[in-house]
């Protein structure tokens, strides 16, 4: 949309001459920069993390294209629409519309699968609706919505369409039958339900509890295991026997487990019972959640079940007759098939050719019942790319966020050629980049820096992929140049002090798996997208060590489908584990939910912060305690906003707004609040620093100097103290994570598990990044790494590669060893080696 008629020249004129030119972008940290990107080319924004790269394509670029989008819808539909903000520039020319693919954050539902993130479950419930073979008892062809697991019309009765039945058994709940009550026979049972003499109130309900558990009668084993009436019992003292009257609901051991499974807040408590839980397939719908008249429907002889657990490209050769077969005269079709008929021609056809993008971008092995969770990072990606190489639209702009996030050096080529086709189809791909291999095929490179925060916002070069090499001042040169220090000559590799050794690993593509991590060092754990890397390491693992440390660190919203796959994990044997006294798990997820989590509270600096404030004698003078500093609480917070800094503003036919709270300004505290100053600063002003300005500030404050040093120590210099959780990438989460354990007292014999750690990270950010885990390691502690950086696998001590492939061609070990002897090994062994052995030689990949 061109501003004005003013603005007409110039706007024809960059349309002609094929740039998007940007002139005076201020958003955030950028410095009134100017930039021109070519159009119908595929450029890469790079730079050091903070630097000003997401603030210049989706900040300014893409809020400016949505921006203009929405400016000829009608206000009232506006209102419907979720509006990003105005941004911040004078002007931008030659500007098609845009389309953004950002990184998304959160747990995915647990009925979300590959089929419902792509739409093609909507599709092939389409198809077998109007076009599959249906019983001749059929009344009636059923809707598209009788074929979803997801809707009251298509899910099973039994399991309500999660396909997984859970139940106990008198196995599970007894597991030695030799022994008897007083022995703790029901293992169910907790210990401390012992303390509250609940043998004595079983004996005095007439049950034997010194016999052997085999020699009770069948009846009363059934009603201690499985009754679910839960009658009230008194029983009063009696030969000293019940210590006190005891009045309350009696606790099969059945019923306690489904309680506790289903209703307790804590994962240790939740953990505890999951060994008494037997957890399969539905009987009645075979794990599929659909109703059985569903499942009676037929199209090329699959079930819609069957369809949706084969494998995406073995799923494209089936429908694949059926895409190309010309329908029948209606006279010689049956009514009770719709197969070769126009509409299943026109929808199989479609069917196909989507599942064909899908099987170039090497998801072929995945199946649209695969839930979401259970995806990789790389997986999700593609789906989502894929998804958008099917809209077949012309013209436009895709805006992508790391779109090589996740992925394997060898996963990369698809993804290469993806964008290529995306740009050969008419479109201009930008993407917001920091690995060097996508960014070295790039048409166009725009380097934003030099440094981060403050440091950055200014164009250090933009041009030609193979002019960065000579600029000085970009410290991304070295890395795409390969001229950056490789690992050889880095130190010697630490020889481990001891191993775990798990054997006998079942879950998801892990068939019978043995596994040997080493302990004292730092291992690297790679394979290609979707081998089985983050289900070892992040479930498995980490599993087996937080059950041995007694770990109870709660963790929310687990799915309840993951809570079934936990208990259907089966690890044969697992020795080691007395090597291990505490268990760290670093994870993307966000530190917090709100805007009032931020990067202060999160890591427990702003206690210091606050303590040093009520500290100076005008907070003594009012009687101000710490408290009073905080903006989550009545006192000291302004009460307008309620310590929210900002409030919503209703705009009647226009959309809602958000803008800053008119009694605080946005500073979140009331005027008494601020009256109190430290070193000429009010609590606001310091929530306003960036980590590099409080490191000075609050240099002599002893409990927030730590922290800030170890979070410019994993370069987070650049973030707000106040930085708002919600407008953390997961890459920054998880370093805070990071960087809030190591302000902590370090001992040894403590494993810390990370899944792609280097994810959102510049390689000059990922040096920093390894010297923070090398310290881990000097500390006597142990550090696995999920990871495709080549620059952390050859860092690396040991590294234990899987695949050879991903789903059901992955879940082995393929290769083991140090950098060095996996590197040597040939590629039809390791499809990580070649790419490791490069890294180690300084040889950048190919172009």
């Amino acid at each position: 949309m061109i501003e004005s008629l003013n603005d007409a020249p110039a706007e024809l004129s960059s349309v002609r001459d094929g740039f998007v030119r940007v002139r005076g972008a201020s958003e955030n940290n950028l410095r009134g920069i100017d930039v021109d990107c070519p159009r119908d080319a595929v450029v890469a924004f790079t730079g050091v993390s903070g630097s000003g790269k997401s603030s210049l394509a989706f900040g300014t670029i893409y809020a400016e294209a949505q921006r203009r989008y929405l400016e000829s819808v009608a206000p009232y539909a506006r209102r419907l629409i979720q509006q990003g903000h105005t941004p911040h520039v004078g002007s931008i020319t030659g500007l098609p519309p845009a389309v953004a693919l950002q990184q998304r954050r959160g747990t995915p539902s647990v009925r979300s699968t590959v089929g419902t993130l792509t739409t093609l479950s909507n599709s092939l419930r389409m198809l077998y609706s109007r076009a599959g073979t249906y019983p001749a008892d059929a009344p009636d062809r059923l809707e598209s919505d009788a074929f979803s697991p997801n809707t009251a019309a298509g899910a099973c009765p039994r399991c309500h369409g999660l396909g997984i039945a859970r139940d106990v058994t008198e196995k599970t709940l007894v597991p030695d039958e030799s022994l008897t009550i007083r022995e703790g026979a029901i293992a169910a049972w907790p210990g401390a339900w012992q303390g509250k003499n609940l043998r004595d109130v079983v004996s005095e309900l007439g049950h034997d509890i010194d016999v052997p558990w085999r020699d009770l009668p069948e009846e009363a084993r059934a009603w201690l295991l499985f009754t679910e009436e839960q009658p009230v019992v008194e029983v009063t003292p009696q030969r000293d026997r019940v210590a006190k009257p005891y009045k309350g609901r009696f606790w099969s051991a059945k019923s306690y487990v489904l309680h506790t499974l289903h209703d307790s807040k804590s994962q240790q408590m939740r953990d505890r019972v999951l060994p008494f839980l037997e957890s399969g397939p539905c009987g009645v719908c075979g794990g599929s959640g659909l109703r059985p008249e569903a499942l009676a429907v037929t199209f090329g002889g699959l079930s819609i079940a069957d369809a949706n657990a084969l494998p995406l490209g073995e799923l494209a050769a089936r429908l694949e007759p059926a895409a190309t077969i010309q329908h029948p005269a209606a006279a010689h079709r049956s009514s009770s098939s719709g197969e070769g008929t126009e509409v299943s021609v026109t929808i199989s056809r479609d069917l196909v050719q989507r599942l064909g993008v899908l099987v170039d971008l090497g998801l072929g092995y995945l199946s649209l019942n695969r839930a979401t969770p259970t995806l990789s990072p790389g997986e999700m990606q593609r789906l989502r790319i894929a998804t958008q190489l099917r809209s077949g639209l012309f013209g436009v702009v895709y805006v992508l966020d790391e779109p090589s996030a996740g992925l394997h050096p060898a996963d990369v080529e698809p993804l290469l050629a993806v964008l290529e086709a995306l740009k050969d189809a008419g479109n201009t791909v930008f993407v917001v980049e920091h690995n060097m291999d996508v960014v070295r095929r790039s048409d166009w490179i725009v380097d934003v820096g030099p440094l981060a925060g403050e440091g950055g916002g200014t164009i250090i070069y933009s041009g030609p992929a193979d002019g960065l090499a000579q600029v000085p001042d970009s410290l991304t040169a070295p890395f795409l140049s390969g001229t950056a220090p490789s690992r050889n000559g880095q130190g010697e590799v630490r020889t481990p002090t001891a191993w775990l050794r798990l054997e006998g690993i079942h879950r998801h593509n892990l068939r019978g798996l043995d596994a040997e991590i080493p302990v004292g060092v730092l291992t690297a754990v790679t394979g290609v997208s979707g081998s089985g890397k983050s289900t070892l390491v992040s479930k498995v693992l980490a599993e087996a060590v937080g059950s041995h440390v007694r770990d109870d660190t709660p963790v929310d919203g687990e799915p309840a489908d993951d809570v079934a796959d936990r208990a259907a994990t089966v690890v044969g044997r697992i020795r080691g584990l007395e090597c291990i006294d505490r268990l760290v798990s670093v994870d993307q997820k966000p530190i917090g939910r709100t805007p009032r989590s931020n990067l202060a509270t999160y890591t427990g600096l702003f206690d210091a912060v606050r303590k040093a404030f009520a500290a100076t004698p005008a907070a003594r003078a009012e009687g101000y305690g710490a408290g009073r500093f905080s903006f989550n609480v009545q006192g000291g917070r302004c009460e307008t906003c309620q310590g929210e800094g900002f409030v919503s503003v209703e705009l009647l036919f226009l959309p809602g707004s958000y803008g800053p709270c008119p009694t605080c300004h946005g500073s979140r505290y009331n005027e008494e609040t601020l009256s109190v100053r430290f070193k000429g600063r009010t609590i606001a002003d310091v929530l306003g620093m960036t980590v590099d300005q409080a490191a000075g500030f609050l240099g002599d404050v002893p409990g927030a100097a730590r922290s800030l040093a170890t979070l410019r120590e994993v370069g987070l210099g650049y973030l707000r103290l106040g930085q708002p959780a919600t407008e953390l990438s997961g890459g920054e989460a998880q370093r805070i994570k990071l960087a809030t354990e190591l302000q902590r007292a370090r001992r040894g014999s403590t494993l810390y598990l990370l899944d792609e750690p280097t994810t959102g990270l510049h390689p000059a950010d990922v040096v920093l990044l390894l010297a923070q885990l090398r310290k881990l390691v000097e500390a006597g502690n142990t550090v696995v790494v999920v990871e495709h950086t080549m620059a952390v696998v050859a860092a690396a001590d040991w590294v234990v590669d899987l695949g050879p492939g991903g789903g059901s061609a992955g879940g082995r070990i393929v290769a083991t060893g140090t950098p060095q002897q996996v590197a040597a090994l040939a590629s039809g062994t390791s499809v990580t080696a070649p790419y490791l052995a490069d890294y180690l030689d300084g040889r950048p990949p190919a172009a």
